[in-house]
């Protein structure tokens, strides 16, 4: 495993890199928002750990760029208590999240966990190949989703979230459930997270031809798939 860590704590980046070494895990450090963009999409990493606050470009605005041609896996760094951060950091296609300062083995298990999701360990996804649902079609020999024959660009989470509720189609999934096969992880108290992944994977598919959504909350339990025969 190969990870990118972007942020201008050159204390922090050694920190974590010395860490992740001893882990078996290899990491390269780039300290502005520009480098971080470059290197991300110039070389081949697994996944990407994207502080906030950077000189030159945000990790948001860096996030933003790296969305539009890949969809490298990416868990960004946030200030502890800033909501509002965390929140646009998922809208614009972060996998997940970390309050500064981090927990070093904390970031591992959340760096495992996002990359066992886009390596398709998810036992979500051992079906086969290609699952045609009203007009998506979802291929996992790609991990891509086409809808009327367009590719929507999903981030791996969505893509495992989606996929965990078409895989138990016609039945709800907790909550916890769905956090547990599609992010590889238990929530927390007050964890947004599969919240705002769930409302980015909505305004992506969309609403059915009768107005009705794709993915039906049932409150105080879970969420399910809802097709358009039903």
């Amino acid at each position: 495993m190969k990870i990118l860590l972007v942020d201008d704590d050159q204390e922090l980046c050694e920190l974590l890199a010395r860490y992740l070494q001893r882990e078996g895990i290899e990491s390269d450090q780039v300290h502005t928002g520009p480098e971080g963009l470059e290197q991300g999409l110039a070389q081949s990493y697994d996944a990407m750990v994207l502080d906030i606050m950077l000189p030159g470009m945000s990790g948001l605005e860096v996030l933003t760029e790296l969305r539009k041609k890949s969809d490298l896996p990416v868990v960004m760094l946030t200030a502890k208590g800033d909501e509002m951060d965390r929140i646009v950091g998922l809208e614009v296609g972060a996998d997940d999240y970390l309050p500064k300062p981090c927990n070093p083995r904390e970031l591992l298990a959340r760096l495992r966990a996002v990359l066992r999701r886009s390596q398709n360990d998810n036992p979500a996804t051992d079906n086969d190949d290609i699952i045609h649902i009203d007009e998506l079609v979802i291929d996992h020999s790609q991990h891509q989703v086409l809808k009327n024959k367009e590719p929507l660009e999903l981030t791996v989470t969505e893509y495992n979230i989606l996929n965990t509720l078409v895989s138990h189609l016609g039945k709800v999934v907790e909550k916890n459930q769905l956090a547990e096969e599609a992010m590889s992880r238990s929530l927390t108290l007050f964890d947004r997270s599969l919240d705002m992944h769930l409302s980015n994977l909505r305004k992506k598919l969309g609403m059915h031809d009768d107005g009705q959504t794709r993915i039906k909350t049932i409150r105080g339990v879970g969420y399910m798939y809802v097709t358009a025969e039903a």
